[in-house]
């Protein structure tokens, strides 16, 4: 009976994980027909159905594992004087789960403490209490300031016993971190004192009430006189020397990666201050922030393929916009002559390095400019950005395969080199083109296949012209591009939204900015011909009929919007994701996600031929 009651309040704990042995053999077992079949019971711990055999071998190893525990943490302390929770880091995850939610479920029914209080009043951040009291002379060494009374808060990651009445934490919170040194002979209540102490664990986050004071061997504290538990980890933390460095996990718990890693935390303030000095830039020029709709009936405004929703009420499909551009154009038709936007836009495409499925754009158009005057402005900008994060210094590293591989240097400084499109790949193919006004023809496509094929360029179907230039260009010029540099005179049939050149027949007025052989940005001198604008809509159509998923559709509103005059106008695109990496050194793009996009982990639930799992959570 006093098992079976033990079982019973074992299964009234919550668990996060599935509990599973230690190694556990491996034990073939042959179902009896008289069997129930699988999935016929319900595990109380997990919640997932299962069969009979194995609801009993589960329990019997819970049994085993809560014996074990407890075992654990009854045993007396060893001479040295570290705590039971020394014996708790034997314990597997699973274990150490069980055994800390039942001490702090305990503490919920008891209230003493509680665990999980509604309030507690900081009086300073560890950064204000840092820089206020890290001066040197202002706190002798094993003194504090007795006059002065401080509360402070933060996540436990280090704890160090010296003898059963003092300890020291290490007390992290805003990126800054403090020691806490707690010594008996400085509480309010000496008991309660030792009886919170030995609730904290590594990760709890706690208050600390004290003075600023320094140890004997003068590091900057604090020496609490009460110490309260404000909610409590669960789980165990990766160990402080080696910290978290599974790159799955890092990206599947974010919350972990920024709890265990200041570099991460560090990444994710650089791309706030990135967006905060564009939008102050373009602010400062006099342009307008606005929002605009995410789900459209006509995906474009770029050439990408879209993610597909469904609005219920009006039975309609819809698109996630790919770009907010024919909608800002639209503002600028109705005389909001600089505009500019900043948010999410999604493409239904791959997953590598350099792409994720949604991400952030910024897109600017500027009434009466051309692309020359964007260009400028680019340089400027990406100039004053780069000098505005390093200090100064116009000069930023990269290691396009980690940290231990090859490292690029790039320069910022104005002005950036620019590369003619046509009359640098006719210098490294070694052939010249057909005229910029027959790019568009069929025996022009004849002619860039066999190029492709002659210096080994692949390009899957549909193998439009667009595609196969845009592919030689990526083997023959993108290299080029180590620190940040133009591409000019892109052909029109690359580009429906721009206008054409106005010098030189078949091309367009657009460029690319590329940086590390990626691009980062794009501009365009915009089309502004309502006639002009159908045609190459219809063109787009076409492609799209021809199996190209990417091509745009023809979109009715923006030429209505064209039919009543769009100034003279500019526009601007950059991936602000893909500029992140290049300015923090991350070779891939979920390191400057904060949630990237990630292929779900397979589970009973997910692959029972129900519904799904939400992607990327364990």
């Amino acid at each position: 009976m006093q098992r079976l009651k033990f079982l019973d309040s074992l299964r009234q704990i919550p668990s996060r994980y599935p509990v599973r042995p230690i190694k556990p053999p491996i034990i073939l077992f042959r179902t009896m027909a008289s069997e129930s079949p699988a999935g016929t019971h319900k595990d109380p711990v997990t919640g997932e159905m299962i069969s009979k055999t194995e609801l009993k071998r589960r329990e019997k190893q819970r049994e085993r594992d809560a014996k074990k525990a407890e075992k654990a943490a009854a045993a007396p302390p060893q001479a040295a004087s570290k705590p039971a929770a020394a014996n708790e880091d034997d314990l597997n995850p699973n274990q150490y789960f069980e055994l800390r939610a039942r001490t702090i479920q305990k503490l919920k029914e008891t209230q003493s403490p509680n665990p999980y209080p509604h309030k507690f009043n900081v009086t300073q951040s560890i950064t204000s209490f840092v820089e206020e009291y890290s001066e040197e002379g202002l706190i002798p060494a094993g003194q504090k300031l007795d006059n002065v009374i401080v509360a402070l808060s933060g996540r436990v990651h280090n704890i160090r016993s010296s003898g059963n009445k003092l300890k020291f934490y290490d007390l992290h919170g805003e990126g800054s971190q403090v020691q806490i040194l707690a010594n008996v002979r400085d509480a309010n209540d000496a008991d309660e004192f030792m009886s919170t102490q030995a609730l904290f664990r590594r990760g709890d986050i706690v208050g600390v009430t004290g003075h600023p004071s320094r140890s004997q061997k003068g590091e900057l504290s604090i020496s609490p006189s009460s110490m309260v538990l404000l909610a409590p980890n669960l789980h165990q933390l990766p160990s402080a020397h080696f910290g978290l460095k599974d790159q799955e996990t890092r990206y599947r718990k974010r919350y972990l990666d920024l709890i265990m890693s200041p570099s991460t935390r560090n990444i994710f303030i650089t791309r706030a201050r990135v967006i905060n000095y564009l939008r102050r830039y373009l602010d400062n020029l006099g342009f307008l922030e606005v929002e605009t709709p995410m789900t459209s009936m006509v995906a474009g405004g770029a050439t990408a393929r879209p993610f597909v929703t469904h609005h219920n009420d009006l039975d309609l499909d819809l698109y996630l916009r790919v770009a907010p551009e024919l909608y800002l154009k639209q503002l600028t038709v109705g005389g909001l002559d600089r505009v500019y936007e900043i948010g999410r836009v999604f493409r239904n495409e791959g997953i590598d390095l350099t792409h994720n499925p949604e991400f952030t754009l910024c897109e600017f158009y500027m009434a009466y400019a051309d692309m020359y005057d964007l260009m400028e402005i680019t340089e400027n900008l990406l100039e004053g950005m780069v000098k505005y994060l390093n200090g100064g210094s116009t000069i930023v590293t990269y290691h396009p395969e980690g940290k231990d591989g090859k490292e690029l240097v790039l320069d910022f400084k104005t002005p950036w080199k620019r590369y003619d499109m046509i009359e640098t790949l006719e210098e490294k193919t070694g052939v010249k083109f057909p005229p910029g006004d027959t790019l568009h023809t069929a025996e022009t496509n004849k002619f860039l296949r066999d190029l492709c094929v002659k210096h080994n360029v692949e390009c899957s179907e549909p193998r439009t012209n667009a595609r196969l230039l845009d592919k030689l260009v990526g083997d023959f010029i993108e290299p080029l591009c180590i620190s940040p540099a133009f591409i000019t005179g892109h052909p029109q049939v690359m580009s429906p939204l721009a206008k054409n050149h106005r010098s030189r027949p078949g091309l367009c007025e657009r460029f690319e900015g590329f940086m590390c052989g990626k691009e980062f940005c794009n501009a365009y001198t915009e089309l502004n011909d309502p006639f002009e604008q159908r045609l190459r809509f219809e063109e787009q159509s076409r492609q799209k009929e021809q199996g190209d998923d990417e091509a745009q559709g023809v979109d009715e509103v923006f030429v209505d919007a064209l039919e009543h005059g769009l100034p003279p106008t500019a526009g601007w695109g950059m991936g602000i994701d893909r500029l992140i990496m290049f300015l923090t050194d991350s070779p891939n793009i979920k390191e400057v996600l904060l949630f990237p996009a990630m292929k779900p982990i397979e589970t009973a639930a997910n692959t029972s031929g129900k519904e799904p799992g939400p992607a990327g959570q364990l």
